[in-house]
């Protein structure tokens, strides 16, 4: 199959943002890289970062907000999990030089049972992989098992459940099973797992929401 005759209509469907895999699926996760920068960006800007961090990604993808937030800490432990064994594929192969000296490590995982110790991460970030979790309370709360005390959690996605939502969102929330939660559902789930000083980032002009939660 030529990916390149594709419209990112027929990559999307062939690929499967749920469980990226194939050619396809390697064509969408290098397109998501670039889309979604701007997003990754906002919800990296809210936390100040002193360079020595440890840090996860959690649906970590094409491995781009790794390579963004390893720039970011010089001194840091980065890592990054994915249940798509071709995007985790993919992060190692975009941030090669990191995982070989060390300071990075990429694995395929679930978010509902993380293979870390409890306490690890100063920050978890997830960009747009909310969607696609399947019991979204019980997974915080294994966020929060592994976040910091004081650590940051940082939930971004680049549409939220609201009134005004384009028939096209619709229709790929129903075509792809997606779980667009409303600010007040953010809210009760993080405050559900336990998270605490909670705050919704909303950016006029757009549809994205970074949710913003400490433990």
């Amino acid at each position: 199959m030529d990916i390149s005759k594709l419209t990112q209509e027929e990559i999307t469907r062939l690929g499967d943002p749920s469980d990226p895999r194939g050619e396809a699926g390697i064509a969408m996760l290098t397109r998501m890289n670039l889309s979604h920068s701007l997003l990754t960006e906002r919800a990296l800007s809210l936390v100040t970062f002193n360079g020595n961090e440890t840090v996860l990604d959690i649906g970590c993808g094409g491995g781009a907000a790794l390579y963004k937030m390893s720039r970011m800490l010089p001194k840091g432990k980065l890592f990054g999990i994915d249940h798509s064994q071709t995007a985790v594929g993919l992060a190692a192969k975009n941030n090669a030089a990191d995982i070989e000296r060390g300071k990075m490590n990429i694995q395929r995982a679930q978010v509902a049972a993380m293979p870390f110790e409890s306490d690890m991460f100063d920050v978890i970030l997830t960009v747009e992989s909310f969607y696609f979790w399947k019991q979204p309370q019980s997974e915080l709360k294994e966020v929060y098992r592994v976040l910091k005390s004081g650590g940051a959690f940082l939930l971004a996605l680049d549409e939220y459940g609201r009134e005004g939502l384009t028939d096209e969102t619709k229709q790929n929330a129903k075509e792809y099973d997606l779980f667009l939660p409303t600010k007040e559902q953010l809210t009760q789930l993080l405050c559900g797992a336990g998270f605490e000083k909670i705050v919704l980032h909303t950016y006029q002009g757009s549809d994205m929401i970074c949710a913003e939660a400490k433990k």
